[in-house]
């Protein structure tokens, strides 16, 4: 009997070791058709603005160059500190090829083939069309090498297994629906395609479950418990219009970072406005606040 029993736990114990180890070595993603587009930097540095890649990417509190990485990022699973984005070779991307690029930012999957994980908001980009993804890379060709790591993330176990990745993918990641919905305004349509994808609203104002993955039925009700310590309050529109947001200001506030109080938005927020949506066009900003105001008319969503 007892062998029985040591041989059925050393089985046990070897299916357990045989599945981490297949999870560990199956394949994700899929490489794009060569991307050849020639891009526009101008565009590209704007789409980058929208998707809070300066302001993810650069340490303002310690002086850091643009786009070096190094914010940190606390959260419940540990610290993620945001990588160097810029055209050093070693220490960036400056080795990459415009089609690992978009598979990274797509699919969130590194040039060596793993996964990211998702303090990088790369399921929000999944969308991006590549004249999108071919402008953001002519302007991150513009940026200027630094030869400086960003600290490795702070990860206790099993998070810090990268691969355990694939299975959270697996179990909670879908594209956003940005196409454009018959019978909304056009202004309503392109700030549900800004929303929705590049400037990832969601990804703050949405409360997440005990894997930290976004939780539909909580969509823009807020979020108390943001990396940091920060939280995010409910933009759904019954709440902005109780508390007297209206488009014009909604759309003022993503300009100047000043709310209808008088008050001026602070931590993630005011960094979002300042190297963000201030830098965005008025029509732009309308969009999205059109967008938010209108979100129950999304029928992607349900905020009962």
């Amino acid at each position: 009997m007892r062998r029985v029993i040591l041989g059925g736990i050393a089985f046990a114990s070897l299916a357990v070791v045989g599945g981490a180890a297949a999870v560990a070595y199956w394949p994700i993603g899929s490489g794009p058709p060569g991307i050849e587009l020639s891009g526009d930097v101008a565009r590209g540095g704007y789409l980058a603005r929208a998707s809070g890649c300066i302001a993810c990417h650069t340490d303002f509190e310690s002086g850091g160059a643009p786009l070096a990485g190094g914010v940190e990022l606390e959260t419940p699973f540990g610290s993620f500190y945001s990588p160097n984005l810029t055209t050093d070779e070693t220490h960036g991307i400056g080795d990459w090829t415009v089609d690992e690029f978009a598979v990274a930012v797509r699919q969130g999957i590194s040039p060596q083939g793993d996964p990211y994980y998702p303090t990088f908001t790369y399921p929000f980009y999944s969308t991006f069309s590549d004249q999108d993804i071919a402008d953001l890379w002519a302007a991150f060709q513009t940026v200027p090498a630094v030869a400086e790591a960003a600290p490795e993330h702070e990860l206790g176990f099993p998070f810090n297994l990268r691969w355990g990745m694939k299975l959270w993918r697996a179990a909670y990641m879908v594209d956003p629906p940005t196409e454009p919905v018959e019978g909304e305004s056009e202004a309503w349509n392109r700030g549900r395609e800004l929303v929705r994808g590049a400037t990832h609203c969601a990804a703050c104002h949405t409360g997440r479950n005990f894997a930290g993955a976004r939780l539909p039925s909580l969509f823009f009700a807020g979020n108390e418990d943001l990396p940091g310590g920060d939280a995010a309050p409910s933009i759904r529109p019954d709440d902005l219009a109780e508390a007297d947001w209206t488009v014009s200001n909604l759309a003022y506030a993503l300009a100047t970072g000043v709310t209808p109080s008088g008050d001026v938005f602070g931590g993630s927020m005011g960094e979002v406005v300042q190297y963000g949506t201030s830098f965005l066009a008025d029509e732009d900003r309308e969009a999205i606040a059109t967008y938010v105001m209108g979100a129950d008319r999304d029928p992607s969503v349900d905020l009962n």
